[in-house]
C-alpha cells in the first residue's frame, strides 16, 4: 500500500513532550496558512499523560497551532514507515495574535528583548546526550560502540545533514549504552528549535532499527546520567562580529560576558526548575557526577554551573568558538523555556549591572569551592525557589507558570512512592 505524505503541526508543551496534529499532504497548503485546532488545557499535560486539576485554562478556549514553514523537518519513508514532513508551530489566539503562555513565544520574546537592550543576538547550540539500549557491551567511548550503534548512527548523522542541522560529531559516550550528538551553532530560537527535533528525529529512527533511545536524566541512580549543556555565546546583531571574548579580561571573558553569566548565576536556582524538571533530575545535579557541582563560573570545570569552554590552537578564531556552557539541563526540558529564562537571566544581568562574578581557575580544588552555592537538592526545592523569585516569576505568563508548577506537582505526586530505582525508570519511561 502506497501511503500518503503527512505533515505533522506541533509544538512542545510544559512537560518537554512534543505534541500535535498531521493534516495529509493533498491539504498541506491549508495547513500552513490556517493550521489546526488546538486547545488551551493542552499546555497542561503532564509527562504521565494526564490533564493536571486545577489548571488554569479549564475546558473552554480555542488556540491555533500556526506552522513556522522555516522549521519544516522531513523524515524520509521506508517501505514500512511513510514520509513525514514536521513543523513547529506558535500557538495563537483565534484573532490571529500571539498566545502569551505559548513556550516558542517566551523564547523569541526574550530575544527580541535582549537585542532591542543591548544590540545583540544570542547564539546557542544544545548537545544531548541519550542512552540507546539492546547494544552488546562495549567500554567507554570505544571504537566497538560506534560501530554497534551502525547503521543508526550513520543514518542519524545524514538525517540531521539532509534538514540543514549541521551535526558537528557523533560519539559513543562514557556511559553504558551512551552517546551524544552535538550540532552547530545559530540563532536561539532555532537552536531550541533543533533540541526540540532532534529528540524526536532520534526516537524516531531508533524505533525503525528495533532500539530505543531514551533521554532521560538517569536510568539507574548509580549510573551516568544524561545531560543537555547549553552553549552560549554572543554578537553583534548588525555586523555578527563575536562581543563573548576579550583576550585582556581575565579568563578572556569580557565584561558584558561577565554580567551576562551573573544573571545566570544569581537566579540559577530558580532557573534549574525549568531547564532540568524531572522528579530524577535532581540526582544527577551533584558532586563528582560532572555535572553540576554547585553555582559557579570556572574554566574548563564540568561540574561549574557555567563554564568558560576550552578553544582550538587557531587563535584567529579564538573569539567566534568563545562561548559559555550551561551544565545544569537535561532533556526533560522545554528547550524554548530553558533557552528563554537563560536570556532573559543574561540580559538582567547586563541591565541592572550585577556585580562580575569570580571566574574559579581550572585547578581550583575542592577546598577552594567548598563556599559556593549549591543547586537545590530536589525539584521541590527548585520549584519553590522559582516562585521566590520575583524576577523570574515576572519574566513567565502568570497562567503558564500556575501550569508549570501544577504540573511538575503532579507528576511529584505520581511518582512519590516509588524508590530511586523505580523513580528513573518511570521517568526514562516518557523521555
Amino acid at each position: 500500500m502506497n501511503h500518503e505524505p503527512m505533515m505533522f503541526i506541533a509544538t512542545n508543551d510544559l512537560a518537554g513532550q512534543t505534541r500535535g496534529r498531521a493534516v495529509p499532504a493533498s491539504r498541506a497548503d491549508s495547513g500552513l496558512h490556517n493550521g489546526v485546532g488546538w486547545v488551551p488545557a493542552n499546555l497542561a499535560i503532564s509527562s504521565f499523560g494526564h490533564i493536571v486539576a486545577p489548571n488554569a485554562f479549564g475546558s473552554t478556549g480555542d488556540l491555533r497551532l500556526i506552522p513556522d514553514p522555516t522549521t519544516r523537518t522531513h523524515v524520509p519513508g521506508t517501505a514500512e514507515h511513510p514520509a513525514v514532513d514536521v513543523y513547529l508551530a506558535d500557538q495563537q489566539l483565534l484573532d490571529g495574535t500571539p498566545w502569551s503562555s505559548c513556550p516558542r513565544v517566551f523564547a523569541r520574546s526574550a530575544v527580541e528583548a535582549f537585542t532591542a537592550e543591548t544590540g545583540l543576538e544570542v547564539a546557542a547550540s544544545f548537545e544531548h546526550e541519550f542512552m540507546l539500549d539492546d547494544l552488546p557491551t562495549s567500554a567507554p567511548f570505544s571504537w566497538q560502540r560506534f560501530r554497534d550503534a551502525e547503521p543508526f548512527g550513520s543514518e542519524l548523522v545524514e538525517l540531521l545533514q539532509l534538514n540543514g542541522f549541521g551535526p558537528e560529531t557523533w560519539l559513543p559516550e562514557y556511559g553504558e549504552d551512551q552517546f551524544e550528538i552535538t550540532i552547530e551553532p545559530t540563532t536561539a530560537v532555532l537552536a531550541a528549535d533543533r533540541a526540540v527535533l532532534l529528540k524526536e528525529l532520534v526516537r524516531d529512527l531508533a524505533r525503525r532499527h528495533g532500539h530505543r533511545a531514551t533521554f532521560a536524566p538517569l536510568l539507574d541512580p548509580d549510573g551516568s546520567g544524561n545531560g543537555v549543556h547549553i552553549h552560549l555565546s554572543l554578537r553583534d546583531a548588525t555586523t555578527g562580529e563575536p562581543v563573548l571574548h576579550d583576550p585582556s579580561q581575565p579568563s578572556g571573558l569580557s565584561e558584558l560576558g561577565r554580567k551576562f553569566a551573573a544573571g545566570v548565576l544569581t537566579h540559577a536556582r530558580a532557573i534549574s526548575a525549568l531547564t532540568a524538571p524531572s522528579a530524577s533530575s535532581f540526582l544527577r545535579l551533584l558532586p563528582h557526577r560532572w555535572s553540576t557541582g554547585g553555582i559557579f563560573l570556572a574554566e574548563r570545570n564540568r561540574e561549574a554551573l557555567l563554564r568558560i569552554c576550552p578553544t582550538a590552537p587557531d587563535g584567529d578564531t579564538a573569539a567566534r568558538q568563545y562561548n559559555l556552557e550551561f551544565r545544569a539541563g537535561d532533556a526533560t526540558a522545554n528547550p524554548w523555556l530553558a533557552i528563554g529564562a537563560l536570556i532573559r537571566a543574561g540580559l538582567h544581568g547586563i541591565t541592572e549591572d550585577y556585580p562580575a562574578p569570580t571566574i574559579w581557575p581550572e585547578d581550583a580544588s575542592e577546598e577552594d569551592l567548598e563556599g559556593v552555592e549549591p543547586l537545590p537538592r530536589d525539584l521541590p526545592e527548585a520549584l519553590e525557589a522559582l516562585e521566590k523569585d520575583d524576577v523570574v516569576t515576572r519574566w513567565l505568563d502568570r497562567d503558564m507558570l500556575a501550569t508549570f508548577l501544577a504540573i511538575k506537582r503532579a507528576e511529584l505526586d505520581q511518582t512519590r512512592d516509588l524508590d530511586l530505582a523505580a523513580l528513573c525508570r518511570r521517568i526514562a519511561d516518557v523521555h
